[in-house]
């Protein structure tokens, strides 16, 4: 089998990873801060150190100002509705994924916010230009996808938080696509809230992910109960991050990780360069091909878009799954604004995805797969 839907999930993991996950389920079993015994203490001082390698790794001023969640949405959720301003307006971009554009619609329909969309003015990417039209007086949170999970086109982040910071507005975001091998640093790019992805970049097991703050700002909780401290009161706990950490957390896959962000802080540059070099082969071979590539030649960060005349993506990725036992992603990767602005609602799109553990040899097999596709269609 040949996995190329690393966007969605990661098949491949680190033995770093795997081993960091096995030994936890032996020896980091208790749970962690809920009571004072040696067993839950270990267990509370393991997840300490992993606060403690996501903050220095976005330079974080603290592990408080890292929450654990059950993914990327839900730490897009967090930022987003704990946030939510009455009357007020947000803005968010073409290329967000619907853990953005839910809990915004959401919001819109229930009376709380409404919400303005800025599209890419270049093939590239979100700019700064494109948002500043869009801003309002009651304008409070900006939300940016960094890497489109669509197409690969990367917003220029550092620019928009700037703006951000010196206008006092909120900004979110959502680096699902980005964690692992881009370089974010919250504070000198002004983001307030990053949300990430465990399983994606960072090689970790599923249901894991994190909310990064930066100092200035907070959100309220959106879920309730208990965090071992305070038992006695009914209101929720002002201190952080148990605020933000209701219930049991997942000692195993915040141990697992832990193990990812070491692993790609180990093998940054080859991590980054790898993604690049393939990315640019496949979408090369592609246009050569005649093939409608959706990725810009810039936008070399793993994720490749396209269509075979005017075949149904499903149709195409069913055969590589069936045939040639290739697994891609079709359809509309859940980001309908994206696909809306490529113009690709009809039959969306075959999605390429690709992480370090993927090979040249690969990416060739495939190139000759759709080679045989494309002249049968």
């Amino acid at each position: 089998m040949i996995y190329l839907d690393n966007s969605a999930t990661t098949f491949i993991k680190p033995k770093e990873v795997i081993k960091a996950v096995s030994d936890s389920l032996i020896h980091y079993s208790a749970n962690p801060g809920r009571s004072g015994h040696k067993a839950s203490i270990r267990c509370a001082l393991k997840i300490e150190e992993v606060r403690e390698k996501l903050a220095s790794h976005y330079n974080a001023s603290s592990s408080q100002n890292v929450i654990f969640t059950l993914n990327c949405t839900q730490a897009l959720n967090l930022a987003i509705l704990g946030s939510a301003k009455d009357g007020g307006n947000v803005i968010c971009t073409e290329n967000e994924h619907n853990s953005v554009l839910r809990p915004l619609e959401h919001l819109k329909q229930i009376g709380k916010i409404d919400y303005s969309i800025a599209y890419q003015s270049n093939p590239i990417g979100i700019t700064l230009n494109d948002i500043l039209p869009l801003v309002k007086n009651n304008t409070y949170m900006i939300v940016c996808n960094h890497i489109s999970n669509v197409n690969g086109s990367k917003a220029d982040i550092k620019e928009i938080g700037r703006f951000c910071r010196e206008k006092g507005i909120i900004f979110v975001v959502d680096g699902a696509q980005s964690c692992g091998h881009e370089r974010i640093d919250i504070k000198e790019f002004g983001i307030d809230y990053l949300a990430i992805a465990g399983h994606k970049g960072f090689y970790a097991p599923q249901s894991i992910g994190a909310l990064i703050m930066n100092d200035k700002f907070r959100p309220e909780p959106i879920t309730f109960g208990g965090t071992g401290t305070n038992s006695l009161e009914l209101f929720q706990p002002d201190v952080f991050p148990e605020r933000l950490e209701s219930g049991t957390i997942s000692t195993p896959l915040i141990i697992g990780l832990g193990a990812g962000v070491e692993f790609v802080e180990n093998n940054f540059d080859d991590i980054k360069a790898k993604l690049d070099d393939l990315t640019t082969y496949l979408n090369y071979e592609l246009n050569k091909m005649g093939i409608k590539s959706y990725t810009q030649p810039e936008n070399a960060n793993g994720v490749v878009a396209f269509n075979i005349k005017d075949v149904h993506s499903s149709v195409i990725a069913d055969i590589l799954n069936e045939k040639y036992d290739i697994c891609v992603r079709s359809g509309y990767h859940c980001a309908p604004l994206k696909h809306k602005a490529l113009g690709t609602l009809e039959q969306g799109a075959v999605r390429v995805s690709i992480s370090y553990f993927n090979t040249f040899s690969e990416i060739q097999r495939f190139l000759h797969c759709i080679k045989q596709i494309y002249k049968n269609s």
